[in-house]
């Protein structure tokens, strides 16, 4: 990776899944001081909160915090509502993994860390190519917050501005997957699945799951996540 420079500062938002953590590592390469960011918002595959501690330390983040909201309050998506099922194949729309204003909350959040840390940058992993259909994954949406993110803070308004990065935003899965592995990412630490049982072994079934096995294929590599369950490690 290339040198960090000490004064580029930039939030990034780690989910513990293949593409955050993609997106810490492409931030690494372009030379930030990178702080990881996790979203504790009531999600019923928490496992995915262990697999973003390991992907922030493995990948070098300076810290890592994680903030507890618990978007499991509200329900209305099958991550956060035990009472709607995640679906076993692919619909048609917006589908109800969907988490209302996700990542508009995600990014709000990063965006006052990022003012504490005089940080001008926040990197996220939303992909537009190989995704689910989430409305606020798509490039318009990236420069709608940018834009707010620049109208609402101190750092926008005096300080040059802030910087919304979405370096996968127009990747397929297998070009994300290609990219990481040059950057050494270890996809063997990262969980995708939606509904993974206690031992973290993926559904094989859910969106999520459907896109990683199709990337890894499309990339002619074997998922090193599928090596260590075979091996019945635990994450």
């Amino acid at each position: 990776m290339s040198r960090v420079d000490d004064r580029k500062i930039a939030v990034v938002l780690v989910s513990g899944g293949l593409d955050s953590a993609t997106a810490l590592a492409l931030a690494r390469q372009r030379g930030f001081n990178c702080y990881a960011l996790t979203l504790d918002y009531g999600q019923r595959h928490r496992l995915e909160l262990q697999a973003a501690h390991r992907v922030a330390s493995a990948l070098g983040a300076i810290e890592h915090r994680t903030v507890s909201l618990d978007l499991s309050q509200f329900g209305g998506s099958a991550l956060t509502d035990p009472l709607v099922p995640v679906p076993s194949q692919p619909t048609g729309g917006i589908p109800v993994t969907y988490v209302p204003a996700r990542n508009t909350i995600f990014l709000s959040v990063a965006l006052g860390w990022a003012e504490t840390l005089d940080a001008k940058d926040i990197f996220i992993g939303v992909n537009a190519v190989d995704y689910s259909g989430y409305p606020d994954c798509r490039p318009e949406y990236i420069t709608a917050f940018e834009k707010l993110a620049n109208l609402a803070t101190r750092t926008g308004v005096e300080e040059g501005g802030i910087r919304i990065h979405a370096p996968l935003i127009n990747l397929r899965k297998a070009e994300i997957i290609s990219r990481g592995v040059a950057l050494g990412v270890n996809y063997g630490l990262t969980l995708s699945c939606y509904q993974p049982d206690e031992r973290g072994v993926p559904c094989r079934i859910c969106d999520a799951c459907r896109l990683r096995a199709k990337g890894f294929q499309e990339a002619g590599l074997r998922d090193p996540a599928n090596t260590r369950i075979a091996e019945q490690a635990p994450l």
